[in-house]
């Protein structure tokens, strides 16, 4: 079943989103290359496609899970929130409509 994992950032996160950046992008990778991620991407801390200095809010993934546990389980172990970039992290079962 496919779960969307969305993270919201603490205050000033760029620096320590930055750093972690390179595991977080692995995991995603991985999920990608066995086919379970649908998408994934962060929020603008502005109307802008490149925030610069601004950075980002949170970000959002969706991907396939055994469960919902599992989604729980992978979302706990994420570098951004291990790194504490995210503030929290919701996670729920979602349904694909379009496309």
């Amino acid at each position: 079943m496919l779960y969307s994992i969305v993270g919201t950032d603490v205050e000033n996160s760029l620096s320590a989103r930055l750093a972690a950046r390179p595991a977080h992008l692995e995991r995603l990778n991985q999920l990608k290359d066995q086919g379970r991620l649908v998408l994934a991407g962060p929020n603008p801390a502005i109307d802008s496609e490149d925030p610069g200095q601004a950075g980002f809010s949170g970000s959002i993934i969706v991907a396939e899970f055994e469960s919902l546990q599992a989604a729980q389980d992978w979302a706990d172990r994420d570098p951004y929130r291990e790194s504490g970039v995210y503030a929290s992290v919701m996670v729920k079962p979602f349904k694909q409509v379009l496309p």
